[in-house]
């Protein structure tokens, strides 16, 4: 059985949902998992829960039983939670995450689309993620940011600054290099700010 098939089986067996398999050098087998999502239990944004140190225990001892039975060939196995810039690998994560801020990096460069408003190069961008409406019907994904200068530590910054204007980018999923989310470090909560920071 392959690799895939083997984990991928063993992982949602035990009611997790398997979000990432990596192959390291020197024998490592990483693992990342992550709770099952449905739309129907969908929390506000920055609420979900997170994976535990006990749930990714007994997904590794699940894990070596399964791989030695199937003579997989590896030194070292690691299973973890996704981590604070979790990837988004298909429509259900997209949807899964929809209000969080996220970094996404395009295949190929904006060009002449982006119409001057950013760098035809640009590749990279961080804002807000959101449902694209087309006709009024859900359509593709779009993210939404500011392009505001980097504030220095301690620097004040006037309360009458004008903003700068929120910028919006569609993107389907094809388009896509990657897309993980923005690992924001707040201490009063991820979902405490609903300001998107600055690209």
């Amino acid at each position: 059985m392959a690799l895939q098939q083997t984990v991928e089986q063993t992982v949602t067996g035990l009611g997790y949902q398997l979000v990432e398999i990596e192959r390291s050098a020197g024998g490592l087998l990483r693992i990342t998992i992550d709770l099952p999502w449905s739309p129907e239990a969908a929390v506000p944004a920055g609420a979900y829960a997170t994976v535990t140190v006990e749930d990714c225990e007994k997904v590794t001892r699940q894990l070596q039983f399964a791989l030695e039975v199937d003579n997989v060939d590896y030194r070292r196995l690691e299973v973890s939670s996704p981590g604070l810039d979790r990837p988004l690998r298909g429509e259900e994560d997209f949807e899964r995450f929809v209000g969080e801020v996220i970094d996404i990096t395009l295949k190929a460069p904006m060009g002449a689309a982006a119409e001057g408003l950013v760098h035809a190069n640009r590749k990279k961008f961080r804002g807000t993620l959101e449902r694209a409406e087309t006709a009024g019907e859900p359509g593709g994904w779009q993210i939404v940011w500011r392009d505001e200068p980097q504030v220095k530590p301690g620097q004040k910054v006037s309360k009458k600054r004008v903003p700068a204007p929120l910028q919006v980018l569609g993107f389907t999923l094809d388009e896509l290099r990657e897309a993980r989310l923005a690992p924001i470090v707040d201490f009063k909560g991820r979902g405490a700010s609903k300001e998107s920071p600055s690209a």
